[in-house]
């Protein structure tokens, strides 16, 4: 396996990061993002399936029309009740694509309706080769093509499915059919290598969706994190801020903003240097990420020595106790601080604010609240909480 990239280093600890640099040759992931890019699969091939089933729909009813010219007697009166039977469950299928509901259903309801074409294509071949053996059987493999290109199944899927339909097809000729052994060796193998064909371009498209995931995924990270502390940026927080203000007026719950600023940080930087002051800065960050553990909070660094935790759903005295531990959870990490006035070690002054869902102009207002007490914290010594 080719060496990482070395940009990958840079931008650790990712989970997607590490998966780009550990590789996935045999299309897995680790098994949390495995459950998330088939998510994301599910959701980015809605569309897709659309156009498959349409696509689908329109080729089925062509080849019925073929069947009338090419087959007479009974027999096509059978093929097209298949036929039909099919067309009734790929139009089933596509009211629930059209309602856009129960989208958990739609990977097995389109391996369902590709087994089905495949089998039902197999018996109408079956039975026009008792009629006329030139009865064309090449359309098996545009089942067998749409399962690995136009239906948006991973690998393992589409290989599954599209064996089945050769296997049934298999199946049909040998004792429906009675077609002789050596026009039914030479189907196989034609059916047989398409088949590869189809799985070799299905492994190198799926192989670069997955690419393509982990990279948008990572990319995403970046734009949204500030890329020192792993915190999320002030551009994200914005956003974020909104939606929870929103939640927040629905479900008239409270938000709380401790505003955090490290104590005397210049002075750690002309004392310390500028790779010490970074190290640092990625150890608050850390403890930052400890106090935002609830799925809604959020750690964020604004900018230089200046840090905030936004908290869903909490009292004016929560927040307090909140801020307390979190100013002693750095103070107790005892990183030595020489050039301090406040303290010897690494010390920060938090400013606490907590609003009503019902206020107008919400993050002004409470980051002006949380401001406010930060320099107030700051004016009467530093190294404490204030609301």
């Amino acid at each position: 396996m080719p060496l990482p990239p070395a940009w990958l280093d840079d931008v650790r600890p990712s989970p997607y990061a590490d998966q780009l640099a550990l590789g996935f040759r045999l299309l897995r992931f680790s098994r949390p993002l495995e459950q998330e890019y088939r998510d994301y699969l599910r959701d980015d091939t809605f569309e897709l399936k659309r156009i498959a089933l349409v696509v689908g729909i329109l080729v089925w009813l062509a080849f019925a029309g073929f069947d009338f010219v090419l087959i007479s007697g009974p027999e096509v009166w059978w093929m097209l009740a298949i036929r039909l039977a099919v067309l009734l469950l790929l139009c089933v299928f596509g009211v629930l694509l059209i309602q856009a509901k129960h989208t958990h259903l739609l990977q097995p309801l389109t391996l369902v309706s590709l087994l089905a074409l495949g089998a039902a294509a197999s018996l109408v071949v079956g039975i026009a080769h008792r009629v006329d053996p030139s009865y064309p059987y090449e359309g098996l493999l545009l089942v067998c093509m749409a399962a690995y290109f136009l239906a948006g199944l991973r690998l393992l899927e589409a290989l599954a499915c599209s064996l089945l339909v050769l296997l049934v097809y298999i199946a049909v000729e040998l004792f429906v059919a009675q077609l002789p052994s050596t026009r039914l060796i030479n189907n196989a193998l034609f059916l047989l290598f398409g088949n590869l064909m189809g799985a070799v371009g299905c492994y190198l498209l799926e192989f670069k969706s997955r690419e393509h995931f982990l990279i948008s995924r990572l990319m995403r990270v970046l734009a949204d994190h500030d890329s020192l502390t792993g915190l999320h940026n002030r551009r994200s927080f914005n956003r974020h801020f909104e939606r929870l203000w929103r939640q927040a007026q629905r479900e008239k719950r409270c938000l709380g903003l401790l505003l955090c600023d490290i104590d005397h940080f210049k002075a750690y930087n002309d004392h310390y240097g500028h790779q010490a002051g970074d190290n640092v800065l990625h150890r608050v960050g850390s403890v930052l990420h400890e106090a935002a553990r609830r799925p809604l909070d959020m750690a964020v660094r604004l900018g230089g020595e200046e840090f905030a935790v936004l908290l869903y759903d909490i009292s004016d005295q929560e927040a307090l106790q909140r801020a307390e531990a979190l100013r002693l959870a750095l103070q107790n990490l005892k990183i030595e601080h020489a050039g301090s006035k406040t303290a010897s070690v690494l010390t920060m002054s938090i400013g606490v604010a907590c609003i009503q869902p019902d206020q107008v102009d919400a993050l002004a207002k409470l980051y002006e609240h949380a401001d406010r007490a930060l320099y107030e914290a700051k004016a009467f010594g530093r190294n404490q909480v204030v609301a």
